[in-house]
């Protein structure tokens, strides 16, 4: 039985590209339901129908559902462990599965100021102290895993802990942030990954505008 994963729009929903990209990059088939978000009570009754925390992204099973990005993926490494989606080994899985933590719950001032949206063209905007920590924090925690690992990604082949980050690179490129040489070099690596290209080109293609999302 195909899995069914429940989305929002490409161009703005981070929430949604990540299992996305989780599962397209490991050639896990699935069927994408897109239902676009702020349309009004009919769409968001659709989210309903799937999962009653309505909200995006949605993983749809058979009899099992799974709704937030992290347990999706959670749910997915389980499923599918041939993929290995986290690391084999005990102290990288933890390291992967604690900076996808701190990604989930996590850098509010760099989502807040930042918000993701891929037709933006890239320029730079005044940001918070809260935001430029976030910021460092994360060049900080994907240098670590460079050196740790030796890449490309930050686990050495990709994995659900870059999944995890994926928006962070939209963000950078289109708010045009300042990044050392180390954190470029992994941008580019992700922008060159297949499925995130794929991402992309669809986000880009859509036509539909989210005014509260267009205000940075």
């Amino acid at each position: 039985m195909t899995l069914k994963l429940v989305i929002g729009n490409k161009n703005y929903s981070s929430w949604s590209m990540r299992p996305w990209l989780a599962l397209r990059a490991n050639n896990i088939p699935f069927e994408e339901i897109f239902i676009p978000l702020y349309t009004g009570a009919a769409d968001k009754q659709r989210i309903l129908g799937f999962s009653h925390a309505g909200k995006v992204p949605i993983l749809v099973d058979g009899n099992i559902t799974v709704w937030d990005s992290l347990a999706i993926m959670e749910y997915v490494a389980e499923r599918f462990p041939e993929k290995r989606l986290w690391p084999e080994d005990l102290a990288p899985r933890a390291h992967a599965r604690a900076i996808s933590a701190e990604m989930h719950s996590g850098f509010a001032a760099l989502r807040n100021e930042c918000g993701m949206n891929l037709h933006r063209s890239p320029r730079a905007i005044e940001l918070s102290d809260e935001a430029r920590a976030n910021i460092a924090r994360i060049e900080e925690i994907w240098a670590d895993c460079s050196k740790r690992y030796g890449g490309p990604f930050l686990f050495g082949r990709f994995g659900a802990a870059d999944a995890m980050f994926a928006p962070v690179v939209h963000r950078f490129r289109t708010y045009a942030i300042e990044v050392n040489k180390q954190t470029r070099a992994y941008m580019d690596t992700m922008m060159e990954l297949p499925a995130f290209a794929e991402w992309t080109k669809a986000g880009l293609a859509e036509t539909l505008i989210i005014d509260k999302f267009e205000t940075a």
